[in-house]
This record gives structure tokens, sequence and C-alpha cells, in this order.
């Protein structure tokens, strides 16, 4: 007996879930392959911090007790990091649950939120879910389009997202763009900066510090992660930095453990690892540059990163080079699920990861 399909949310209906990279576990039983690398979800091939695995020792035995629901060591190491209080910011199970707990916080039945038609969309999926309208604004020149968004704001609108630098394509809003865009939305309207990539990015001198927007216009959310820097994506753990006032109000929708006691280790340990968080940057930044030399000499268009991926136009059906690649052992991301069907989504990785991809990527454009 089939279940009733009233029985369900009725938002569910038109929902479409997010497709996350496919695991490597997979990959290797689908194919009968040993050897995998998986560049699909932006992952840090170097690895967890040292001092974050070191801080996970420690607290193993300590499993057997709630983690602190507050997250009241790191929120204040991480106040004293930004130059902020405690009471800024709120701690989440990843990005994907505060994005989650954003839209529960402001979402009501017809509220709208204004984003990209090309960008990270998890928080416009709850959005819908929660009975609201997600307002997609088109690209323009590759960039996420202020003057667009600021034409579509009306009296429904609550949020708007910025992806910076923007999922899939990789590229920085600048200062100069980022001031514009708010210096032209309304007080009452909340930006959120999704800075998932920010120690990437940092080095690009043109990147915004949205924090000093923050003190000056309190409905700010600033989120960041600890899942791609310090590489402990795995154990799920990011923040939110905003208002104190913001703060409480996502806190009552947070869950009261949100965030396991491992990962609060873990994530105190890793910010005390400048020399991971350098030694990843650099290798980033090499395997970028490797794809890029790459890709001009066969003369593939791809869009200038500053994140830990690079979006490249490889002038054929992306889901076909996707299963070539995966049958040599390469997992990468398809742009189809953002409606461009030539373009691939590549994390970067160690040298040689990022060689044998190049390598695989070239026999596969042959065919």
């Amino acid at each position: 007996m089939s279940t009733s399909i009233g029985l369900f949310r009725k938002e569910l209906a038109g929902l479409r879930p997010y497709i996350p990279g496919k695991p490597i576990e997979e990959v290797q039983k689908e194919y009968g392959i040993s050897e995998v690398i998986k560049l699909a979800s932006n992952e840090n091939q170097l690895g967890p911090s040292p001092k974050a695995v070191e801080a996970i020792r420690r607290e193993l035995e300590n499993i057997n007790i709630y983690p602190d629901p507050g997250c009241m060591e790191l929120r204040n190491k991480l106040a004293e990091k930004h130059g902020l209080e405690m009471e800024n910011i709120v701690v989440g199970n990843g990005g994907e649950q505060l994005l989650q707990i954003i839209a529960q916080t402001f979402i009501n039945a017809g509220d709208e939120v204004i984003t990209s038609d090309t960008t990270f969309t998890i928080l416009g999926i709850w959005v819908e879910y929660l009975g609201g309208k997600n307002v997609t604004v088109p690209l323009n020149g590759y960039k996420q389009d202020f003057k667009g968004y600021i034409e579509n704001i009306n009296e429904n609108t609550k949020l708007i997202y910025v992806c910076n630098p923007n999922n899939p394509l990789g590229n920085i809003m600048t200062k100069d763009e980022v001031n514009y865009l708010v210096e032209n939305v309304p007080d009452n309207v909340v930006l959120i900066f999704d800075e998932a990539y920010y120690d990437f990015a940092r080095v690009n001198p043109e990147y915004p510090e949205t924090i000093d927007i923050l003190k000056r216009r309190p409905n700010t959310i600033i989120l960041r992660t600890f899942s791609k820097i310090a590489g402990i994506a795995g154990l799920r753990i990011g923040y939110a930095l905003t208002s104190k006032d913001i703060a409480i109000e996502m806190s009552k929708v947070k869950g009261t453990f949100n965030v396991n006691r491992l990962a609060q280790a873990a994530a105190l340990g890793a910010l005390e690892d400048e020399e991971h968080i350098s030694k990843t940057v650099e290798l980033n930044y090499r395997s970028l540059l490797i794809m890029e030399k790459s890709f001009d000499e066969l003369g593939l268009e791809y869009v200038k990163s500053n994140s830990n991926f690079i979006f490249v136009n490889i002038r054929k059906d992306s889901e076909s080079v996707s299963k070539e690649l995966l049958k040599r052992g390469i997992v990468v991301k398809t742009g189809t699920i953002w409606g461009w069907n030539s373009w691939l989504r590549v994390s970067t990785g160690t040298v040689e990861q990022t060689e044998k991809f190049i390598s695989a990527l070239k026999e596969v454009l042959k065919q």
C-alpha cells in the first residue's frame, strides 16, 4: 500500500534536495577500483589540523557526558579572535544547520529571500520548506548581480544571501561591490554573508572584511566554518557572527546539544593551529595554479577562484565526462545541478591528486 501524499507537508512536493558529492566508498564499489581521488566536495586534502586531532584524543574519554549546549569556551575564543563578544556568536552543526536555523528564525509564509540563481542552495531549500519564496537573480558576468538584488527588494523581503566566495563559481564579490549592496539595502532586511571559504579568499586584498559591516549594521549575519580550512568536515561545526538580538533568537531554535563534544574540542584545537591554516592555503593555491595553467593550455574557460575549488567549462556534456572520470577514480561535481551542463566544479587537492585529475581529464576530452 502506497503512502498517501496528503500525509506530508505540502512544501515537500516541489522541494529539490541538495545533491552532495559522491562518497569514495560508493565509487569504489560501483567501479571496482581501490584508488579514488575525491575532488567533488571541497574538502581539505591536507587532512585535519593535527591540533584538532590531538584535542579529539584528549576528549574521547568524556563522550559519555553531554556536550556544553552553549559552546561557551569555543564562543569565548571566537569572540576574542574576531573582536566581538560571546553573545554575538552562534555555533552550529556545520554551515548547513546554521542556514536552517536562520530560515527557522526569520521566515514566515510569504516572506522572501533574495539570492543568486547560481549559488549554494541550502538556504533557499529551507525558505521554500517553510512556505517562503526564494527570489533568484541571474548572474551578471559570472558574478552575483547586486543591482538586481536591490531592484527585487519589496515589503516581503526578509533576507539577502551572499555566498562569498560564491559556490560553485569560486569568485569573490569585492569590497566596493559589497559596500554598494550594504548602502542600498534597507536596515530592516537581514544581510547574510556566507564565508565558508573565508581563509582562502582573504589573501585577495579586494576581499571585504564583513565584521566591520556587522559592527555598524546589526541586521547582518556572517557564516564561517571549520570544515574547509581546519579539515574537520566530518565533525560538522561552523559558526555565525551576528548581533546579540539575532543571536538570542537563533539560539532558541538551534537545539539543545546541537554540537557534539568532539567537534567542540577539535574546533578549539584548530583555532590554535596557524601552521596548518597556512599550509592549507599554500597548497590550495598551488593546486589552483596547476589547474589554471592546464586549462589555459587546453583552451578551456574557467572562473578565477579564491576558494578551494574551480569552475571550468569543458565544452562537453559534464555528466558524460564525469562518468568517464569516475571510471578512472576521479570524483568531481557536474555543473548540471545548477543548469551549467558543460561545466565541472573541481576541488583543489595535493599536487599529485591535481596532476592525476588533469591527466585523466585530458584523456577523457580526447575521446
